[in-house]
């Protein structure tokens, strides 16, 4: 039926010339707009989806919307429309082949290779995601590379329509691209310009590793790996990837949204400060000849490589030229001979000296260089400024001092400072900083209360306020505690206040029967005193609740003594099944046969209704009338 309508015409308008390609949704045909007069890609959805009224209005809507987008590197969308049961759009024609089809043809690429295809496919996304569109289903079929090497990226917009609830989404379009759907995808059918991103960085990990980092016999089970596991770093592949580009792609795939690059702009740049850092891509042609990089890209990795300019040859001497070159110089007279060898030697020496002043005030020596700015940097850093003066200067630490302003180990001034001239095999003084003049607050709890100021002196602190208060740890007349405290870094002469210790103090145990095992434990710490818990099941009394104290309440303890509480564990536990992978309905009921509730998360999105993560896992043991969070894919 598709090669049927090859030599048909299309809403009147676009005569089909050949097929080009089928996908889940649509086949593409090239086609000629007898309108316009030029040569077009028109997709023609499948009939099943054609027959789906919501879908085609979406379809139309995002069509539309996608018209808007304006790129150099973004298949331009020309039109929309049906004709009966034939649901269109008109797209620009690239002729060419896609990433996947590259990807085929010459198997893994190199990290540099890669990043040269990334570059227009990260600036498309760039524009896109400005002006409020979000792809949805980058990989590299939706990677166009036309012949004279341009880069595009197509379907903007159509994964939306796709996305969206209706019985027209089928499990054979999800396996398509599960490979590249982000983990905000999977659980809850949201994607933002950070879903792109992470599917970019997927299709940086195969295009330089030849494979996606999660597979799987079933979509499910790569959803799952999207959810709950990382992308490893390609490294780990085996194939010689810098660590650069590894710190890419892991930036690219963090599995939490707020952890990637936050939109394309930013994970472009990393990619042109890396391929800044790498050597040129080496290019590489098809059968046909065909450069497949984009065609500025091309130029620069050809630079280097195209044949010298040719130099003009030096013309021969003439036959006339010969005849007219004298042989032979006449005399000059003797007076002018005889001085002729001293004005020569003092020439010679002008020149030598005036060549050898040069050499020394310009590459000897006598050269100077000017101070690069060191304040601020690390001794290393500032040291690798002046190698590269290649100027034979010598960095020496002159002195370390205190400093509120510069950190620790940054410098703090230069000798000669920056913009200043200094002579080439010159020393280099800097001043480093020590930080902060500070000074930690000793040790002081335990020690007798007279000999707190001495401590504190010979800390080059001071002592502030002094407070008396009941403790039943430390012995009376010594420190219980010291404000700031022990190991504190503070300015010199600072007070610290300290609290001197009464002895224990006699109280009543608290009534705390019935309360939550947290407050019973903070009444009783307020009070002085120790605790002892013990758990026990219970299924009169909540869970955490005190059953009992012992001694009574209202007895009169010393402060410090240890009073036992029996803690309610709630009713006996019940242990969790597995319920990844079982049918919504079929988790549901296992644990409502345990007791146990059930609490069902699921996106818009769940064609599959199956558990793809459960909370607790399986094997937990909980209170039977707990709940357990299930989410459905």
């Amino acid at each position: 039926m598709s090669n049927g309508l090859v030599g048909s015409t299309v809403d009147g308008r676009y005569r089909i010339i050949s097929q080009l390609a089928r996908g889940g949704m649509a086949t593409v045909y090239e086609a000629l707009d007898l309108r316009l007069d030029r040569v077009v890609a028109l997709k023609i959805m499948h009939a099943h989806l054609a027959h789906d009224d919501a879908f085609v209005a979406r379809f139309q809507r995002e069509a539309r919307a996608a018209a808007r987008l304006t790129h150099s590197h973004v298949v331009a969308v020309y039109d929309q429309g049906r004709d009966g049961d034939t649901v269109y759009l008109a797209m620009e024609y690239v002729p060419g082949r896609t990433l996947r089809d590259v990807l085929r043809e010459f198997g893994p690429l190199t990290s540099e290779q890669a990043l040269v295809f990334l570059d227009p496919v990260l600036e498309a996304l760039a524009a896109a995601h400005t002006a409020g569109f979000v792809h949805r289903d980058i990989k590299p079929e939706n990677v166009l590379i036309s012949d004279d090497g341009r880069v595009k990226v197509a379907d903007f917009g159509l994964a939306r329509a796709m996305a969206t609830d209706g019985q027209s989404v089928t499990q054979g379009m999800i396996i398509g691209t599960v490979a590249y759907l982000s983990p905000e995808q999977v659980e809850r059918g949201e994607a933002d310009g950070r879903s792109d991103v992470y599917a970019a960085g997927i299709l940086l990990y195969e295009m330089i590793t030849g494979q996606v980092p999660h597979a799987g016999e079933s979509p499910l089970s790569v959803a799952y790996q999207h959810v709950n596991s990382d992308v490893p770093p390609p490294s780990a592949s085996g194939r010689p990837i810098p660590p650069d580009v590894d710190a890419l792609v892991v930036t690219a795939t963090r599995r939490d949204p707020g952890l990637r690059y936050q939109n394309a702009y930013d994970f472009l740049a990393d990619v042109r400060r890396v391929r800044a850092i790498l050597p040129p891509p080496q290019p590489f042609v098809d059968a046909r000849d065909t450069l497949v990089v984009d065609t500025a890209m091309a130029a620069e990795l050809a630079a280097g490589t195209a044949p010298p300019s040719k130099v003009p040859p030096r013309a021969p001497t003439t036959s006339a030229e010969a005849r007219t070159t004298p042989t032979q110089q006449p005399r000059a007279p003797r007076s002018r001979r005889s001085r002729a060898p001293l004005f020569v030697v003092l020439l010679v020496l002008a020149v030598l000296a005036s060549i050898f002043g040069g050499w020394y005030l310009a590459a000897g020596p006598g050269r100077s260089v000017t101070m690069p700015q060191v304040d601020g940097s690390s001794v290393a850093e500032a040291t690798k400024a002046l190698d590269a003066l290649d100027a034979g200067l010598t960095l020496t630490v002159t002195e370390e001092a205190f400093s509120e302003t510069v950190p620790a180990e940054q410098i703090i001034s230069s000798d000669p400072p920056a913009g200043e001239g200094v002579r080439v095999g010159s020393q280099v003084g800097v001043v480093v900083s020590k930080g902060p003049e500070r000074y930690a607050v000793p040790p002081l709890k335990g020690v007798e209360q007279s000999a707190v100021a001495d401590a504190l002196a010979a800390a080059n602190l001071a002592l502030g306020t002094v407070k008396e208060a009941f403790d039943d740890k430390a012995a009376a007349g010594t420190v219980v505690s010291s404000d700031p405290k022990a190991g504190a870094q503070v300015k010199r002469d600072t007070p610290v206040d300290v609290v001197i210790s009464k002895g224990p103090k006699p109280v009543p145990v608290p009534a705390v029967v019935g309360k939550k095992a947290s407050n019973a434990r903070a009444a009783l710490a307020d009070a002085g005193l120790k605790v002892d818990v013990t758990q026990k099941y219970s299924e009169s009394v909540d869970d955490g609740d005190v059953i009992s104290v012992k001694p009574g309440e209202g007895k009169i303890v010393d402060s410090g003594s240890t009073v036992a509480l029996v803690v309610s564990k709630g009713p006996p536990p019940v242990t969790v099944p597995k319920l990844i992978d079982m049918h919504k309905g079929d988790a549901v009921a296992a644990l409502r046969k345990l007791g146990l509730r059930a609490n069902v998360i699921e996106g818009g999105f769940t064609p599959l209704d199956r558990v793809i993560s459960q909370d607790p896992p399986a094997g937990t043991s909980i209170p039977k009338g707990s709940t357990v969070t299930i989410r459905i894919i």
